[in-house]
């Protein structure tokens, strides 16, 4: 897969500038020498600096971004798919999503030292850019992107997934996109599909995420990334849906206080009921006293709480 041999640069057509030494070193540690620098200088630049220094480097990595988060969806897919052939659909996009949201990209943008080398305007670069976390995985999609351009979709396979692998401990963050997937699945029958858009506000990039289950929105977000803003729009989905956007998938809910039965009066000691009662288990004579007496045309299982849905988690390391 990936693009003819000289296709990347006819789509990108790259600026003949040469790369700063600076950019050198970053290419001897992604391990690839460009054979076009000027993707690899499109990739590590911020619309911040484009619009600062247009002579220097009039492309930002915004496009590139677009393309690696898309090589990116397909990698995750491709080795999911061949490497956990008994994982439901559900299962795959969850770890898919685990593999590819914002703080994974990060730190993998971070064990690069990418930040060192992105080309940010004056006040983000004042303001902690290089250490904000959406910027630096925007950056390593372009830098993804910029990789399947200049050498083919096997180049960015194996090197995403090498470097995902070295990841001392895979980064977690609130997965709401993967929890909306599974409540979506079995309230409609539907997968989550989000409509996102960008636009400048200032010097930064804002977007607005809508996600849909079918024709009618779910829910609607925000952030400095289409990542964080489709995160965004799941959690307010689920808080429409099951208000709970903000428990951990793994931590149990809190359980609602229940109402006190009345007590029947005690049986007089010495009597045939107080004997009975005494050969109750304590624990069982909790249990009966937590149950409340039903309503007249109440049924025996009204009011009762539907056993909470388990995933079935599949067990096989990522290899």
């Amino acid at each position: 897969m990936g693009v003819h041999p000289g296709e990347g640069r006819l789509i990108a057509q790259p600026q003949a500038v040469p790369l700063a030494q600076s950019l050198d070193l970053l290419q001897q540690k992604i391990g690839i020498h460009f054979r076009d620098p000027g993707l690899l200088l499109e990739a590590v630049t911020h619309s911040s600096f484009a619009n600062e220094s247009p002579h220097l480097s009039p492309r930002d990595n915004e496009r590139l971004e677009y393309l690696g988060d898309a090589v990116l969806q397909l990698i995750t897919a491709e080795y999911l798919y061949k490497h956990h052939p008994g994982a439901s659909e559900g299962e795959l996009t969850q770890t898919r999503s685990a593999m590819v949201n914002t703080n994974t990209l990060a730190q993998l943008a971070e064990e690069l030292d990418l930040g060192s080398y992105l080309y940010l305007g004056k006040g983000i670069a004042k303001g902690g850019g290089r250490n904000l976390k959406s910027l630096l995985a925007n950056g390593f999609e372009a830098v993804l992107g910029a990789m399947f351009l200049d050498a083919g979709y096997d180049a960015a396979y194996h090197y995403y997934l090498n470097r995902y692998r070295s990841l001392p401990s895979p980064a977690r963050d609130e997965n709401f996109k993967g929890r909306l997937q599974q409540v979506a699945q079995e309230r409609f029958g539907e997968t989550p599909f989000y409509d996102s858009e960008g636009a400048r506000v200032g010097n930064h990039r804002e977007y607005t995420s809508v996600v849909f289950a079918g024709a009618e929105p779910l829910g609607t977000g925000h952030g400095a990334s289409k990542q964080e803003s489709e995160q965004d729009a799941a959690r307010a989905a689920l808080d429409k849906l099951v208000g709970t956007a903000g428990t951990p998938a793994a931590a149990k809910a809190p359980k609602a206080p229940r109402e006190r039965a009345r007590r029947a009066p005690r049986p007089r000691a010495g009597t045939a009921a107080a004997a009975a009662a005494a050969a109750v288990a304590p624990s069982e004579a909790e249990v009966i006293a937590l149950v409340p007496e039903p309503e007249p045309g109440m049924k025996p299982t009204d009011g009762l709480a539907a056993p909470e849905p388990r995933s079935r988690q599949f067990g096989e390391p990522l290899e």
